[in-house]
């Protein structure tokens, strides 16, 4: 790949050692689970600073380093504690490394900018409870907005000395990024760091590209990229059932003009999306492009300025909280595994397999592996295995590449359960769909029937629980009547006709399973996804003793809903599902009585909030929802209250 002047002019300086975080993922009293990736391996140690104890623990043992660049090394970090660390109580860490001289360099000395004012190292809380919660999803770099989980860093500023104050877990539910909804000056930031890092390229199948360098250097590799992507030109009948009778390509994003492709532009995006060191490291020129084009980058480049310019605030506050998450489609790409017609289509094509592999493998190096090291040790060993072998241009084995991606295709454990208290279950929503097989361009169940069933097992005997699903099970019953008439006609694709009550097994099993006399009293539902915020209180109908349920919706942390649009929705859904409704008789839910919270200072009639922003929920000693608000982005915070108008 032929490079500019000015980035060969970059190439010249020495990168850090340190490029992005350390993240704090899975933490609890004897283990504590960090994710960072430097520009070299390092030899890591921790200190831990309590009650005036200061042990320092070498990290050899518990650091895996995986090369993804000749400059970039994903070090996950997984240390096991023989003596509990206290909860309750600020814990100071310094996570230092040997730098290229020998001598320990402190956090102190690299990122100090982790600390907030008047303190020197970041801090952690192992809570007893998870009873006060950050979540929130859907962050799109170059949406026209202040970003959700900035605020969120503001917020935790103003309170992190107060340990009980503290939010037990930051929750993050979905399009951690839009791997298929790309903006021109992310993509170009993105090429300039694969070459800046010496990220491992890779050949491609099924396309007249033949490698990840020779993409990045065609005319159309910017805005048109959709013509680039499969379609299904072969196959009239699939054609026809599937997109209409139109040629067109076989992911179906409405924004494919971008779509990243390769395992390197994957990993470049999270790179540059959760610190803000990357972006020190490249040039920032737009690419030659025609006029319509220079003019739609420059729009977009106030955006992705505006986002750069607040990761410094999102590092940190990744390096204070905890953070578990769970994919949705975009961090793959839209509509994943929507219908067993989109599956049959996107996987049996070498080129669009390849592209959701390669998403699938960064979500498990940069997401997936900190929610739950022992439960993917086995494709993380996989991966690691495959990076390592590389042919003679230093390219990826291309045969085990595509070994590596049917291995994950037909991995079953992406979803987690933490026994904390209350229990925190995360589904995964995508990758174990409930498939209509006789009617295979309906939208999948979010869950099959097995998946369903470990599920209930998770919940037997609890007596208040956590659940994070990244569609909401409780959605707004108009916008899901919209989508079953779509589906009826034929075009779920048309409207993301990809919610719980979509397919009729999935559905059905899910409500049996909270109704269900041994499952729990308490519910708090945890849900994105959708572009806007909403809370419901459900109930079953006709039970003396029912189980209470909370439908706690935060969507997006970078994203918003049409405006208008969403207003009318929320009028009309109002009016023709009101609690005395005979429309709501008609619902999969007609047993369980729904009643939505208000946002505060909202006009009458108005119950979804759509702002970007970043959900906090706080439960009480039962595990039911006593505080439940939206931390504006923009600085204004609104909190839900029962409607008792």
């Amino acid at each position: 790949m032929s490079r500019h002047p000015v980035l060969e002019a970059f190439m010249q300086e020495t990168l850090p050692d340190i490029l992005v975080g350390p993240l704090l993922r899975r933490c609890e009293p004897q283990r504590l689970v960090l994710w960072l990736v430097a520009s070299r391996p390092l030899a890591l140690q921790l200190t831990l600073s309590v009650d005036g104890a200061s042990p320092t623990h070498d990290l050899a043992e518990a650091t895996t380093c995986l090369a993804v660049g000749d400059h970039a090394h994903c070090h996950l970090i997984d240390l096991v504690l023989e003596t509990p660390l206290p909860q309750e109580t600020r814990i100071a860490y310094d996570l230092a490394y040997r730098d290229r001289h020998g001598a320990w360099c402190s956090l102190r000395e690299w990122g100090p900018a982790l600390a907030y004012p008047g303190e020197t190292l970041p801090t952690l809380v192992l809570r007893t409870r998870h009873d006060a919660l950050l979540h929130g999803s859907c962050r799109k770099p170059h949406h026209a907005g202040p970003d959700g989980l900035a605020r969120g860093d503001r917020w935790l500023s103003e309170r992190h000395q107060d340990a009980a104050a503290r939010p037990a877990a930051l929750i993050l539910s979905g399009d951690q990024i839009y791997a298929d909804d790309v903006a021109g000056p992310m993509l170009a930031a993105i090429h300039a760091l694969i070459a800046r890092l010496g990220l491992y390229d890779e050949c491609l199948e099924g396309t007249e590209i033949a490698t990840g360098e020779a993409l990045y250097a065609r005319d159309d590799t910017y805005y048109h990229r959709d013509e680039l992507l499969p379609a299904a030109t072969s196959n009239a009948a699939l054609r026809e059932k599937f997109f209409g009778g139109k040629r067109k390509p076989i992911f179906t994003t409405a924004s494919a003009e971008n779509h990243l492709i390769t395992f390197a532009e994957v990993m470049a995006m999270y790179l540059l999306v959760w610190s803000p060191t990357p972006w020190q490291l490249i040039p920032r020129e737009m690419p030659t492009l025609d006029a319509p084009a220079q003019a739609r980058y420059r729009r977009e480049q106030r955006h992705i300025d505006d986002f750069v310019a607040t990761l410094p605030q999102v590092a940190r506050l990744l390096a204070h909280l905890p953070t578990l998450m769970i994919f949705d489609d975009h961090d793959i790409t839209d509509d994943w595994n929507l219908t067993a017609a989109w599956e049959a289509a996107v996987y049996g094509h070498p080129f669009s397999r390849r592209i959701v592999g390669n998403a699938l493998l960064a979500y498990l190096l940069c997401q997936g592996w900190g929610n739950d090291p022992d439960g993917l040790a086995a494709p993380l060993a996989a991966t690691r295995d495959w990076l390592a072998q590389r042919d003679a241009e230093g390219r990826l084995d291309c045969a085990r590449h595509g070994e590596l991606i049917t291995q994950l295709l037909r991995f079953t454990g992406w979803g987690y359960t933490l026994d904390t208290q209350p229990r925190l279950v995360v589904l995964d929503t995508r990758t174990r769909r409930w498939r209509s097989e006789r009617k295979r361009h309906r939208p999948s169940g979010l869950m099959d029937w097995e998946a369903l069933s470990e599920f209930q097992q998770d919940l037997l005997e609890q007596s208040a629980v956590i659940i994070v699903s990244p569609a909401p099970i409780f959605g707004v019953k108009l916008i899901e009547g919209v989508q079953r008439l779509f589906t009826a006609l034929g075009k779920p694709l048309m409207v993301d006709a990809e919610n719980w009550m979509a397919h009729p097994g999935a559905a059905h099993t899910m409500l049996n399973i909270l109704r269900h006399s041994r499952t729990p009293q308490r519910y708090v539902i945890l849900s994105g996804d959708v572009h806007y915020s909403f809370v419901y209180a459900i109930t079953l109908r006709q039970r003396r003793h029912s189980p209470r349920m909370w439908q706690v919706t935060s969507s997006g942390l970078k994203n918003t809903f049409p405006a208008t649009l969403l207003d009318g929705f929320d009028r009309l859904n109002r009016w023709l599902y009101a609690p005395w409704s005979p429309l709501n008789w008609l619902t999969k839910r007609r047993r369980m009585l729904i009643e939505p919270y208000r946002p505060a200072h909202a006009s009458h009639g108005e119950r979804l909030w759509n702002r970007a922003g970043i959900g906090y929920v706080r439960l009480d000693a039962e595990g039911a929802p006593s505080e439940v608000r939206q931390l504006g982005a923009d600085d204004v915070d609104t909190p839900f209250e029962r409607d008792t108008r």
